[in-house]
């Protein structure tokens, strides 16, 4: 019998998190106004010529900022499915994308500015929540469980109140037993 609360993924995208260390900051990436405006890590749809997930960030990757060599990557374990743009369950992939510290990025038409943050400062100002968890993530995994120090909100990167919704924000959905994320734009 299957499970009334399963959906059928439409598409598949991936999200890569450019980050260096040490210290550890990252590279948060700003859509144009056409796009939003929001502040956003690397992102696109899996297209039907990519191999897998990881062929397909590394064409984003490219594409979006001109980057061909990344010092590593490295998945963060972070699948989160959300409702699409139009309405059908798509899902996210995330990674984590290690760079050298103070690398430039050559801009797509879909973002007009870049900015090397600290991860309190990433966590503050990207749009989405399943963003904000996946930077929360790769901390956890960089700095080891032992050293984590809990939520971004309060830890030796920074302080302040991480809003946890926003307006367009993709926020849980829930469909019987299955949960995802809600995607507005």
């Amino acid at each position: 019998m299957s499970d009334p609360g399963a959906h059928r993924v439409e598409r598949e995208c991936v999200e890569g998190y450019l980050y260096s260390t040490p210290p550890l900051r990252l590279l948060l990436f700003q859509r144009s106004p056409a796009r939003g405006g929001f502040w956003v890590p690397i992102s696109g749809k899996v297209e039907p010529g990519d191999a897998d997930f990881l062929a397909a960030l590394r064409r984003e990757l490219v594409e979006e900022t001109g980057l061909t060599a990344p010092l590593a990557i490295r998945a963060l374990d972070w699948h989160q499915p959300f409702d699409g743009p139009n309405g059908a369950v798509w899902r996210l992939h995330a990674y984590a994308v290690r760079v050298p510290a103070g690398w430039t990025p050559r801009l797509s038409d879909e973002h007009v500015a870049y900015r090397w943050v600290d991860p309190a400062t990433a966590v503050a100002e990207l749009h989405f929540s399943d963003n904000r968890r996946a930077v929360e993530l790769l901390v956890e995994q960089e700095r080891g469980p032992a050293r984590s120090a809990g939520p971004l909100r309060s830890g030796p990167w920074g302080s302040g109140r991480v809003p946890r919704h926003r307006v367009g924000d993709r926020r849980p959905v829930r469909s019987g037993p299955a949960h995802r994320l809600r995607r507005s734009r």
